[in-house]
């Protein structure tokens, strides 16, 4: 019979390394803190409760308000046991417990569930990686047989023990009163003056309880954020997992090594993105899509054919198919463009709604405007809709040709 799962998420360190006011977990990688990401692999995992323990003050459960959260505060921090300890208290007694950490993003949904598996049969269970310098962490020490007899911190370990390669990532998972019964006798006699959670394990192989292991498939599963430094580093390896993912999926980079994805991007068939492009929030390209080099794009949604030319930016848009956008145009929020529209150079268009084949080729402002099909806005023109306390729309109707520079002016309808 599966036990219930609940899982507890580590998050009351104060990150002092990052030299920052913003917690540590709030930090982004790829767009979203990191415990968003946390968070989103082990709602994957569909437990019954998530506890997280967070530190002083609230900015940590102010960025999430969500109803199926649950919190415990430890304050002052006093290690990764006295943390795990906090949360038991707001956790069901009984079930599997996995420990996850706030600051440490990337493990995968299927390695964690091969860490509950053999808490489920009673074993203390922990993620481990090999690492091909694992100077600085504590070293997995086994007995002959194999099995896992302590940690050894890098500080005490003989040459011998240096030389292992397999190191503790620090998520673990055990039948929650074995957890609860481990806790209550670890102490705080150490330099650090503080619970440590790694010292459960000497207590398991005491207490005869077996202790397992599951190997983590890369590194970048098991690294964590403790400074500014290691949040650069894994976002670039973030990157080029999004990079890879659509590669994999057809998708054409220039450079793989020159895209950021900082939310979510779903491509067609047969779309080609230039270097430096950066992609945020939900953005959507249809097949065909060509996407020129350093566009930035925000929550949009672009048609088939759609050729968007270097240095333009867009947000919160939708795009129809067969567009020609740039360079340099900007697409402000709650704009739609309507299919094989032209929106040329160093053209801003905000909250308007362009037509069919219509026209707006360089150097023009057109906001909270309607215009019609088969319009031709010509350069030097400028909507001019507020009137010093209301913002009004302008019209344009269809097949409307402004040739030269000029101002429309609000509430005026252009034919």
């Amino acid at each position: 019979m599966k036990l219930p799962l609940q899982i507890a998420i580590l998050a009351a360190g104060k990150g002092k390394r990052m030299h920052s006011a913003l917690p540590k977990v709030l930090h982004p990688l790829g767009g979203k803190p990191l415990l968003a990401h946390v968070l989103a692999t082990a709602r994957a995992m569909t437990p019954r409760m998530i506890c997280i323990v967070e530190g002083a003050g609230d900015a940590v459960r102010k960025r999430f308000p969500d109803p199926d959260l649950n919190w415990a505060r430890q304050d002052p921090p006093r290690g990764t046991g006295d943390a795990l300890r906090c949360a038991l208290a707001a956790l069901p007694p009984d079930g599997v417990t996995l420990v996850m950490f706030g600051a440490d993003p990337l493990a995968r949904e299927a390695t964690l569930r091969e860490v509950v598996e053999h808490a489920e049969r009673g074993a203390l269970s922990l993620l481990t990686i090999d690492l091909d310098d694992p100077s600085g962490y504590g070293r997995i020490v086994r007995s002959a047989d194999g099995r896992v007899a302590a940690i050894v911190e890098h500080k005490d370990a003989t040459l011998e023990q240096q030389a292992i390669r397999e190191i503790n990532t620090g998520v673990m998972a055990a039948p929650t009163t074995a957890f609860a019964h481990w806790l209550a006798a670890i102490d705080d006699r150490n330099s650090s003056g503080e619970y440590f959670l790694t010292d459960v394990i000497a207590l398991a192989v005491r207490d005869g309880v077996a202790v397992a292991t599951t190997n983590a498939a890369s590194v970048t599963e098991a690294l964590g954020v403790n400074s500014q430094r290691d949040l650069a580093e894994l976002e670039r390896r973030y990157q080029r997992m999004q990079a890879e993912a659509l590669l994999d999926a057809g998708v054409t980079l220039a450079d793989p090594a020159r895209i950021d994805v900082r939310g979510t991007l779903a491509c067609g068939r047969d779309v080609t993105i230039d270097v430096g492009c950066i992609f945020e929030g939900g953005v959507t390209l249809g097949d065909n899509v060509a996407v020129g080099a350093h566009c930035v794009l925000r929550n949009v949604k672009v048609g088939n054919g759609t050729a968007v030319a270097p240095f333009s930016h867009i947000e919160d848009a939708a795009i129809g198919a067969q567009c020609r956008i740039g360079p340099y145009a900007r697409i402000r929020p709650a704009t739609v463009l309507a299919d094989h529209v032209h929106i040329g150079n160093f053209v801003e268009v905000k909250a308007s709604t362009i037509g069919v084949r219509s026209k707006v080729n360089h150097l023009t402002y057109v906001g909270d405007s309607t215009v019609g099909r088969d319009v031709n806005i010509g350069a030097g023109t400028i909507t001019c809709n507020y009137d010093g306390a209301n913002k009004h729309r302008t019209i344009i109707e269809e097949s409307a040709q402004a040739r030269r520079s000029g101002r429309m002016s609000r509430r005026t309808r252009w034919r």
